[in-house]
């Protein structure tokens, strides 16, 4: 289960204000523009940039976190873009999403010890039906010399490489449709650059 101290900090950080901008992940908007709509979950949904998104979109949503704060900002977000979200507050150590429910999984800039993180994207992946999607964004390796932002613990990095290996071993029914490199801009600008893997469970 997640630490009072960690649940306490990032329920502040988001009570002092929007940490997620104005627009939902471009990363994210590039990998899921093209699906279908239908069923979707986002663990680790903050205040809900994402969430309300694909609802604009036709998803029909559940955002999960941890952090009233953030999911009151989540709230108020969706009443303003007039869309619904179905908002759960879960510590997701502690909680799994309903196996095969989703059409989409979908999981953000959640950076966690590898013991953690097999536990919660695995419980992500297991969440997807059969056809549909698992997409995960994060701060790729590249971040920490490269790009900026991110967590400050780089043994959190990832590449989109590594998590595929781990979850298609956990998961066999899952395949790689796409597991890459995002640079937001080009050198020598710099600005997150991240690892995207979207995964399909074929069965």
């Amino acid at each position: 289960m997640v630490s009072d101290s960690r649940r306490i900090e990032w329920d502040k950080r988001h009570a002092a204000g929007d940490l997620e901008g104005i627009g939902p992940n471009p990363t994210l908007v590039g990998a899921v523009s093209g699906l279908a709509g239908g069923r979707a979950i986002e663990l680790a949904a903050g205040s809900g940039t994402n969430a309300v998104w694909l609802a604009s979109q036709s998803w029909r949503v559940t955002a999960v976190d941890w952090s009233p704060a953030g999911l009151a900002n989540g709230r108020a977000r969706a009443e303003a873009a007039g869309v619904e979200v179905e908002w759960l507050e879960r510590d997701l150590l502690a909680w799994t999403p309903p196996a095969r429910a989703f059409d989409l999984a979908v999981i953000v800039y959640l950076h966690l010890p590898q013991a953690e993180r097999r536990r919660v994207y695995g419980g992500a992946a297991a969440a997807v039906v059969p056809g549909g999607h698992l997409v995960i964004v994060g701060h790729d390796r590249l971040n920490a010399t490269e790009g900026e932002g991110g967590p400050p613990d780089a043994e959190r990095l990832f590449t989109a490489a590594e998590i595929g290996r781990e979850l298609t071993a956990q998961d066999p029914g899952l395949t790689i449709e796409r597991g890459e490199v995002v640079r937001r801009v080009p050198p020598p600008g710099r600005a997150p650059i991240d690892a995207l893997l979207v995964l399909i469970r074929r069965e």
